[in-house]
This record gives structure tokens, sequence and C-alpha cells, in this order.
């Protein structure tokens, strides 16, 4: 039996470049996301290989979140793989300088939004005794750095809940684990600068920045290992990245 993966953040980026990767291993797919369009173009595109639904939601919106989730097709209604992928970074200001309406996009996003779908999910884990949920983090969840703040904050949470989740879903059989991307050329730049095109691009250059293929590949090698193995926490840089603040530039 085909497996099915719930995807957030599926429009683009790592969760784009995810889902195309679950195709190639034959797994169904539940895109979930804020650009609707986008999300068709990736279904028309996927459903040569595997059954593929849509499902349009901001994760922030609790109500929306269950809803949708509760709504989809008997096709689609188990979901074997959780990826906990949607988050955005909005500003780099110091604390003292730092903007509420940012703060509270990326608590809301980063950490909310991921315990939302996961409370939509885990009850019919927990039934089945078996499912794997990944989430998403970042090195920002293993060091803060300048300006970073409110956006480590959320990633550190994430790091914290990726742990309690381990803990408390290990009776029921569920493997929980996470990918801490470094540096990797998304529009993650471009959301944390409020779409200024010219900041955003400078933070890639001099250097190979990761893909999102490189990270969608390792997060299908994770989900497609044997049961019995759970890749509990891997961090992923590029190798021009040491830390959040040493990047060998030319």
């Amino acid at each position: 039996m085909k497996k099915t993966a719930l995807i957030t953040g599926a429009s683009s980026g790592i969760g784009k470049a995810t889902a195309r990767a679950f195709a190639k291993e034959n797994i169904n797919l539940v895109l979930c996301g804020r650009n609707e369009a986008a999300l068709k173009e990736l279904k028309d595109e996927l459903s040569e290989r595997v059954a593929v639904t849509t499902l349009n939601f901001d994760v922030r919106n609790r109500t929306d979140v269950f809803d949708k989730i509760d709504s989809l097709p008997s096709q689609f209604q188990q979901i074997d793989i959780l990826i906990n992928n949607a988050g955005n970074a909005h500003g780099l200001d110091s604390i003292q300088d730092g903007n509420l309406d940012d703060w509270d996009a990326m608590l809301d996003i980063n950490v909310k939004g991921l315990l939302y779908v996961s409370k939509a999910i885990i009850p019919q884990m927990m039934e089945r005794k078996s499912g794997h949920i990944i989430n998403i983090g970042s090195t920002a969840g293993k060091e803060v750095y300048p300006n970073g703040n409110v956006y480590c904050a959320s990633k550190f949470a994430v790091d914290a809940l990726n742990q309690g989740m381990r803990i408390d879903l290990n009776k029921a059989g569920i493997r929980v684990g996470a990918v801490n991307p470094g540096l990797t050329q998304t529009d993650f730049s471009k959301v944390r600068f409020k779409g200024d095109e010219e900041k955003a691009s400078k933070v890639y250059q001099g250097f190979q920045a990761l893909q999102p293929e490189d990270i969608a590949d390792i997060i299908r090698f994770v989900v497609t290992r044997p049961y019995h193995v759970n890749i509990a926490d891997l961090t992923v840089m590029p190798t021009a990245q040491a830390s959040s603040t040493i990047v060998n530039k030319n």
C-alpha cells in the first residue's frame, strides 16, 4: 500500500522540492500552502506519477487548519508522513528595534502553526501506532546570531518541540525527527528583507549555497529508512558555512 505524505509550505522552496522527491518514491501527496495557484500547478505536474490533492490554508489559522485537514477525501485521510515545513523569517532587527508584527508572524507560523498541523494529524498516527513526523528546523535553532533573536527563538522552539514529540510519541512507535538546514537558496531571504531583491541576493553571493533539492533529497533519505531506524536530528550546511556567522565567501 502506498504511503501518503502531508507537506506544509509545499508551494515553493524546500516543500516543493520535497513533494517532487516523494513523487519519485511513489508516495501520494497532500500539498498544503497559501498560494493556491502554485499548489495547483505542482499538483498538475506530479499527478502523472502519484495521487495528489491540495489544501489551501494558512497554518496560523487554527480553525482553517483543522477544517481543511478534516475535509480531505477518503483516499488521503490516512497521513503516514507529516512534513512540518511551513516557516518564515521576518526582519533582521536588533531586539530593541524589533517589529511586533514581525515577531507575531514568526511565532505564529514557525511555532503555533507547526503545533496546529501536528495536533490535527497526530491522533490518527496514535490510533494506528505508526507514522513519521519530520520537523524542518534550522541552524538558527542550534545557535543564536546577531539580530536573529526572535527568529532564532522560534527555531529553538521547533528544536524543543521535536524532542518533546519524540519522547511523548515513543510508546506509540511514531518516528519523529528534525532536519535543520543552514544557508539554503530559497525565497527565505526575500521574505526576511520584505521583497528587497538586492539585499536578499547578497546573502547567497560568493559561495555555493544549499539548494531546496539538496534538503529534499535528505528528507527523502530520512523517510525511506527501515522503520526501526529513526534519524532524530540532522543538521546540514553548505561546505562554505561553518556556523551562522562564519561563511567562506570568495
